[in-house]
């Protein structure tokens, strides 16, 4: 009688699992196919010109803000997020206060609405600091959104990594440093991309922290301490103004699409660290 409710509950558990896998497939696939449906017979090479006009509504400039915008946010979040994670996991002791609160403040900050950063990022960087709106105040807001993503998937992965690896590296007289910088942080490197690839994904598709902090100006900016618009931003600008919705559903389009090669250059170079790592390469 107990092995048959065990088999009756795996049954129906494997069916549930089954079900919320389906699901979340289906809704994937409809808002790609929807997104794809509206946007791509509205994509024209005017949407691509090098200057923003009324005109063409071009969505070059938002393009390379996003670009900037990505690689400058992860410049600042990423070294940060993995030094403080090899704090935590390899030199700090057991039982340590520091650890705690550290701990406690990143999952704190994972919590926290994005419009709150941006209302800090302004009054921070815009206000006190006189940066007004520019990329590198929405560059150091975004680094402080996705800061506990980087710093929390680089320790997850730390900890992943086999004390086996630390045992041989001491054993033939390589120190602390040399062990975590040569063995330990090239194994760990693809679960670090994981957390990368997911504040990638939070920084191209954020709005509400950058208008208040980055700014909405159609055009590229002439240095750091200008303001522009990511493709985000570009397309909740287009949808708000409710004159160009063929334009900004093309905007969705590119977005999508540019999330879409930057994770999956990211996925490739973590299998290939994988693959290194392993033995294989």
């Amino acid at each position: 009688m107990a092995d048959k409710r065990q088999k009756i509950t795996a049954c129906a558990l494997r069916v549930l699992v089954w079900a919320a896998a389906l699901i979340t497939v289906a809704v994937l696939l409809l808002l790609i196919g929807y997104i794809l449906i509206k946007g791509v017979p509205n994509l024209k090479p005017s949407l691509f010109a090098w200057k923003y006009t009324t005109d063409n509504v071009s969505m070059m400039p938002a393009i390379i803000n996003t670009l900037i915008m990505t690689v400058l946010s992860l410049l600042i979040a990423v070294p940060l997020g993995m030094f403080s994670a090899i704090y935590l996991v390899e030199y700090a002791r057991r039982g340590n206060k520091l650890v705690r609160i550290v701990r406690m403040t990143t999952e704190t900050l994972s919590g926290i609405p994005s419009i709150v950063y941006g209302l800090f990022g302004y009054l921070m960087f815009g206000v006190a600091l006189h940066w007004g709106y520019s990329m590198m105040s929405g560059a150091l807001t975004l680094a402080i959104m996705v800061l506990p993503s980087v710093m929390r998937t680089t320790e997850e992965a730390l900890k992943a990594v086999p004390d086996s690896y630390r045992e041989g590296s001491y054993g033939l007289g390589a120190g602390k440093l040399r062990t975590v910088f040569v063995v330990l942080l090239p194994s760990a490197i693809p679960g670090i991309l994981a957390g990368v690839i997911l504040a990638i994904g939070r920084i191209t598709g954020e709005t509400a922290a950058l208008i208040y902090t980055a700014g909405t100006v159609a055009g590229v900016p002439k240095n750091l301490f200008s303001s522009g618009r990511t493709l985000a931003i570009h397309m909740y600008a287009l949808l708000n103004e409710g004159l160009y919705m063929e334009e900004s559903y093309a905007t969705a389009v590119v977005l999508l699409v540019m999330v879409l090669l930057i994770n999956a250059l990211s996925s490739f170079i973590a299998k290939r660290f994988s693959t290194k790592a392993s033995g294989g390469g």
